[in-house]
């Protein structure tokens, strides 16, 4: 294989996938590692004993798709696997909202400043939406206007006096200039990298496990494909171990392979060969975790990082509660939720900011619908033994009564459905998801040679209060009951868009990397992630680290200053 190449990227999500197709339209060799392995559709796990195995720790034999972090004030989710979080992510590809590129020196002991503004990153969107092509959900269309969640978020809305809106998400309803139909075979003008069919939303709520339709505009059938069509070199199970400057210019990167046949085995992972590659450019895309963990690892190699590796970090202020059934009351009270029924987010509602120069109204956030696989609404009614052992008791009681009267009723077709009951957990069950504007104050570390990250809710704490109000005011116009995650009680939160680290900044002083995310002090040397964030995006952050990754990728292309 070829062992030097114009530029390497780490990493497969947002930032790396968006950089290799760059740099691969414009006619560069490029090289990228992912250390996951492909995810074709069809092949992402469901049942038990393959969820059993579906998590990362290639020690551990595991070569799965969820890589579980924990830490002191939260826990944490992310993907390894080609197309990084777009695998396992919920589409939604919103905008920053404008006023909220801030520079904030007073936020609670966080300091946050974007270099970048939304004007400067409005054509950087645009040209991800359009590789992208993302849909907003069709609502008004059959059969989606049977998805009760986005009707009921819709009228909980209004009943609130709140901004509620479709976002667009990387899913496609509708093959272009035909109505919008689960099920039917997509169109692609060029075959993906797979060369598996894909076939539009299914409404099975399986999102953020791997959509085995391939209805997700997932990044590994928009941009890898593209990047791989001009001839990008995309190694899967590739994990890149450290990196450095070369005499001369450029950078070398040591990589091991997860192979294939260790999966489900016991490995010294430790032990495993070197391979080198090497490259005039270097581009780490491993995430917020990862970029900054490597970064860490291999300081020793970059005296001359900022100060600043491993500040600002953010959760990007994630909560995740719940609505509940509420006690059965008159007919119209409790509004049917169906969370299984429909992609895992359908629609948002929009909490101001006081950087919009609404008064009082502390750091702005969105509140989502959840959504989960189908199968869940069967764990959700198992809950339900009691009254299930009840139902079952009856209906004995009346096949005995029935059998010794001798006046037994031979169609049980009512009687067999009573079993189920009247299924109140699942209909009436919704998760809600939140993500805002939370204090950037975080700082990630390496202890006993692992990361670390110091950052807990505390110093948020009057944004997390605000967003559980809202929540709870949500639950109750929904007819329901609000409640927390139960880690909540433990001053824990779980966040899947985790950011920081590796902040931008106008010079060294203020950030890692400057605004068009080139190491300060290292030519060549670019972070394009979430970790480049200076604080949160507040919207799901994916559109805005590609569009940055897009803008990055207009200097990446230029020849490098030596």
């Amino acid at each position: 294989m070829d062992t030097h190449f114009d530029a390497i990227v780490v990493g497969s999500g947002f930032g790396g996938s968006v950089s290799a197709y760059r740099m691969a339209d414009a006619g560069l060799r490029v090289c990228l590692l992912e250390r996951g392995k492909v995810y074709p559709p069809g092949s992402f796990p469901r049942r038990p004993a393959e969820m059993r195995t579906n998590f990362w720790d290639p020690s551990a034999g595991l070569h799965g798709l969820f890589d579980v972090w924990s830490f002191h004030g939260f826990e944490s989710i992310v993907s390894s696997g080609l197309g990084g979080g777009s695998l396992i992510y919920a589409n939604v590809l919103l905008r920053k909202d404008e006023h909220w590129f801030v520079t904030d020196r007073t936020a609670a002991g966080g300091y946050e400043h974007w270099p970048v503004t939304r004007e400067q990153l409005e054509e950087h969107y645009k040209r991800v939406e359009d590789m992208i092509a993302p849909q907003p959900f069709p609502f008004e269309r059959p059969p989606y206007q049977h998805v009760a969640k986005t009707a009921a978020m819709q009228q909980a809305a209004g009943m609130l006096g709140l901004a509620w809106q479709l976002p667009n998400l990387a899913v496609t309803f509708g093959n272009p200039g035909q109505d919008p139909v689960p099920g039917a075979t997509i169109v692609e003008a060029e075959p993906n990298l797979h060369g598996r069919a894909r076939y539009t939303c299914m409404l099975c709520g399986e999102c953020d496990i791997g959509c085995n339709y391939g209805s997700k505009n997932t990044l590994d059938h928009t941009y890898l494909s593209a990047a791989k069509r001009r001839g990008a070199d995309i190694r899967e199970r590739c994990e890149v171990r450290s990196f450095r400057p070369r005499d001369g210019g450029g950078y070398a990167v040591d990589y091991v392979r997860h192979d294939e046949a260790a999966e489900g085995q016991r490995t010294d992972t430790k032990s495993l060969p070197l391979v080198t590659l090497t490259a005039d450019r270097l581009v780490l895309s491993a995430g917020a975790y990862g970029t900054t963990f490597l970064l860490l690892r291999n300081r020793e190699a970059f005296p001359h990082l900022s100060g600043l590796l491993g500040s600002r970090f953010s959760g990007n202020g994630d909560l995740l509660t719940f609505v509940m059934p509420g006690k059965a009351g008159p007919p119209g009270t409790a509004k049917r939720l169906d969370g299984s029924f429909g992609p895992v987010i359908t629609s948002a509602i929009r909490m101001p900011d006081a950087a919009d120069g609404v008064k009082g109204a502390g750091r702005g956030y969105y509140v989502e619908d959840g959504g989960y696989p189908q199968f869940v609404d069967w764990l959700l009614e198992a809950q339900d033994a009691p009254g299930t052992a009840v139902r079952l008791f009856r209906f004995l009681a009346r096949r005995v009564l029935g059998s010794l009267r001798g006046g037994q009723k031979s169609d049980l077709g009512a009687q067999v459905a009573e079993l189920l009951g009247d299924c109140r957990r699942s209909t009436g069950s919704l998760p809600m998801l939140a993500m805002g504007r939370d204090v950037p104050d975080g700082r990630m570390t390496l202890r006993g040679g692992w990361l670390d990250i110091d950052w807990t809710t505390r110093s948020s704490a009057v944004y997390f209060d605000r967003v559980r109000a809202t929540m709870r005011e949500i639950a109750a116009a929904l007819g329901g009951v609000h409640a927390d995650n139960p880690i909540w009680y433990l001053r824990r939160v779980i966040t899947v868009h985790p950011l920081g680290g590796c902040p931008m900044g106008d010079h060294e002083g203020e950030g890692v990397v400057g605004p068009y995310g080139e190491v300060f002090n290292y030519p060549g040397m670019y972070v394009a992630d979430g970790s480049v964030m200076p604080g949160p995006v507040g919207a799901n952050p994916a559109l805005t680290i590609a569009a940055l990754a897009d803008r990055f990728a207009d200097r990446l292309v230029e020849p490098v200053a030596r």
